[in-house]
């Protein structure tokens, strides 16, 4: 049995490009609306309950096009408003979160690091994943949102990020995995790579959260039979988000395959 309909993604921006590209990899069947609420960014300088309200008319606007699964391609987003939506909306529903439970199986230093925004880093969410995962290693719970804007730009080559990278990563000293707890901090992998050095193993959640949404497709017996179709809308300017979006998933966009909200 088969579902052609999509899957939804949302995120705050850009970000969850990196769990689209991870889905698309390992389901290329499966076609997808892509929402980006750019209007709304930083959604990790929001509170609880209006994150619960932003992402409720994302949900809706998802159903209204038809998807049969939902993906919460941010961590901030999940850790507030996941068991909300969940309890609001009967379509089946996968968050993101940063692996931990990896990450503190792995390390052999028994020292890790997360990098999230800073929403995250504060959430009780986070801090009960690390309190259950990672009961008796040390952490390095970090948050900030100061390199979000850079990404959301396309402007990696910027000394100013250069400096703030430089200045954060200072707080892992000593760790042998980082956990990446934001969807938009993958396409800052290398760059991270360089300043932490070859012995930090990076993890990031896009291939997890990819077989999950495989795990929850096959079990509803929903996967998708036929050719894929991408569309992405964004509450911000498409012209510009077109551009970014070609730019971090290397891809030419149609404008057919793109609107605005």
């Amino acid at each position: 049995m088969y579902d052609n309909r999509p899957v939804g993604i949302f995120d705050s921006g850009v970000g969850g490009l990196t769990i689209f590209s991870e889905i698309t990899k390992l389901l290329p069947n499966e076609s997808i609306i892509y929402f980006a609420d750019q209007k709304n960014i930083l959604y990790s300088g929001k509170s609880k309950r209006e994150l619960e309200k932003i992402t409720s008319n994302i949900v809706r606007f998802l159903i209204k096009n038809k998807v049969k699964l939902i993906v919460i391609a941010c961590n901030t987003a999940t850790v507030y408003a996941v068991d909300y939506l969940r309890s609001k909306f009967k379509v089946p529903i996968i968050g993101v979160v940063p692996v931990v439970k990896t990450a503190a199986r792995i390390t052999k230093s028994g020292r890790i690091g997360i990098l999230s925004t800073a929403a995250t880093s504060k959430s009780k969410y986070q801090k009960d994943l690390i309190k259950r995962f990672a009961n008796g290693l040390i952490v390095n719970n970090i948050g900030t949102d100061e390199l979000v804007p850079f990404i959301e730009t396309g402007d990696f080559k910027s000394a100013v990020l250069n400096k703030k990278m430089q200045n954060i990563l200072k707080e892992f000293r000593g760790i042998d995995i980082l956990a990446l707890g934001c969807s938009h901090y993958p396409f800052l992998r290398d760059k991270i790579q360089k300043i932490l050095g070859p012995k930090v193993l990076i993890l990031d959640s896009g291939p997890a959260v990819a077989r999950q949404v495989k795990r929850v497709l096959e079990s509803n017996k929903i996967l998708s039979n036929k050719k894929s179709k991408t569309k992405f809308f964004t509450t911000s300017n498409p012209a510009d988000f077109k551009r970014i979006v070609e730019k971090l998933i290397n891809a030419k966009l149609d404008t057919q395959d793109m609107a605005i909200i």
